[in-house]
């Protein structure tokens, strides 16, 4: 498993379900799906996602980070 990091490349708003998917080795578009689906659910997805676009930091910058 790769480190959790916002790609720079292959993200369409934040970047957040990319990582996801280069996290656990699936498809981006996969994940989006999953994400989508999940919104249908009661629950804090939106709240989550934004925590995690802000919480996770991107793929150049993590590079340049001592962690």
């Amino acid at each position: 498993m790769s480190s959790l990091a916002r790609p720079t490349n292959g993200r369409m708003i934040g970047g957040v379900c990319a990582a996801l998917a280069r996290r656990f080795g699936t498809s981006a578009t996969t994940m989006r799906i999953v994400f989508v689906l999940s919104c249908l659910l009661p629950g804090p997805q939106f709240l989550l996602y934004i925590a995690l676009w802000i919480l996770l930091p991107s793929e150049d910058r993590a590079r340049t980070s001592a962690w």
